[in-house]
């Protein structure tokens, strides 16, 4: 066998998104690329902001000495005190530059915690629906995903939470906005939640991290404000990433942001410093850090994504979809008509229309839409929908 019978497994149970994405390419080139409407990956269409290019333009005219050179592993001193300034204004907690660590986007971020924190056999609890390479981040450094499911809505289910930790519990891993779904959760959850953890954590006698995945959290709808984790528990971390707010996923630069009332703190960093060093990534992209640097009060128009998500929902919806309204993020996560989440994404395939089942997310039953792209697919997409909505009787 070429690869190890692990991996081999891996591969065969996971990778919905990508394997999605490859059959849309195979579509394309038999269809033409008008004719097949691709809303299987998170893939944003928006350009990153004019203030992006105004800033690379100008390091490419008025080049920084050393700029591609190697800096300390947790990143440029000024990236760091930039991204603590921006947190402290949107948190309220007095973040430093020491609170920070410059990473290879939030999955090379996670994996930077996991590798920190883990010992052989520690337990992650991954609520579902969540991002499915989850799990293999956690095998990645040999800790045990804990599944849990969130409630009928997609928020928080603390009985369940509280139900699920035990003595090797070392990290529970959220995500709000959360893909799939697009639920964020709420103030009052995250609270519950951080008081949950502290209680188990006494109860326990250990540390359990709580680490919030936030690449979408700039990118929320109705005047919603964000629900941050930091004044809810001690012990949190954040994982970010500027693929989204900024419409950057090719360029791969995010950071780790320590809660600065966490105790043993400069421990920690220096952990995860190490980390980021000995996982190969070594640094964040040095062009990136000094790009986004001045860049973060700055995302793309939202107001775009919102649009998009009103009307593809409203679209739904009258076929006679069940639909949860997203609070952010850029996908819908509608319940499939069928048992076989996966059979419905195959019948929305014969009209050339892409998503992903909701099996892939560790959740059956439904399966998800990625609306971060044109509208000429969005509106494209509408008769393939509608035809398979005719046929399970949905449409009224």
């Amino acid at each position: 066998m070429a690869v190890a019978a692990k991996i081999d497994r891996f591969m065969q149970e996971g990778g919905w998104i990508r394997r999605m994405f490859e059959t849309g390419i195979a579509l394309k080139q038999q269809y033409g690329e008008n004719n097949v409407f691709d809303l299987s990956l998170g893939n944003p269409v928006i350009e990153p902001p004019h203030e992006f290019r105004e800033e690379l333009e100008r390091l490419a005219r008025e080049p920084l000495a050393g700029m591609h050179r190697y800096m300390p592993n947790a990143g440029y001193l000024e990236t760091r005190q930039a991204v603590a300034e921006g947190l402290r204004e949107e948190t309220g907690a007095a973040f430093s530059a020491g609170d920070i660590v410059m990473t290879c986007g939030a999955a090379g971020a996670i994996n930077v915690v996991l590798k920190t924190v883990l010992d052989p056999g520690d337990e992650v609890v991954i609520l579902s629906p969540y991002f499915v390479e989850y799990g293999y981040y956690t095998d990645n450094h040999g800790g045990a995903p804990v599944i849990v499911p969130t409630d009928a809505g997609f928020q928080l289910d603390l009985a369940r939470i509280e139900e699920a930790l035990t003595e090797r519990s070392r990290v529970i891993l959220i995500n709000s906005p959360n893909n799939p779904s697009g639920v964020v959760y709420s103030e009052e959850s995250v609270r519950a939640l951080g008081d949950l953890l502290t209680q188990a954590g006494r109860r326990l006698g250990t540390t359990i991290y709580l680490v919030s995945d936030e690449p979408y959290r700039r990118i929320i709808y109705d005047d919603l404000v964000y629900p941050q984790v930091f004044p809810h528990y001690e012990h949190s971390m954040v994982v970010n990433s500027h693929a989204k707010d900024l419409g950057l996923p090719g360029e791969r630069i995010g950071y780790i942001a320590v809660n600065p009332d966490l105790g043993d703190k400069a421990h920690l960093v220096d952990g995860l410093t190490f980390c980021n060093r000995i996982l190969g990534f070594v640094n964040a992209p040095a062009l990136m850090q000094h790009v986004v640097r001045g860049l973060q009060g700055v995302t793309v128009d939202v107001g775009e994504y919102q649009r998009k998500r009103d009307y593809l929902h409203g679209q739904l919806v009258e076929m006679g979809y069940t639909v949860p309204l997203p609070q952010g993020a850029f996908y819908l996560f509608p319940q499939s008509p069928i048992e076989d989440d996966a059979a419905f994404v195959a019948e929305l395939q014969e009209w050339n229309v892409l998503t992903v089942p909701g099996r892939g997310f560790g959740t059956p039953g439904h399966f998800r839409i990625s609306y971060c792209v044109e509208d000429r697919i969005i509106e494209g997409s509408l008769d393939g929908f509608h035809r398979v909505a005719e046929a399970h009787g949905l449409v009224p």
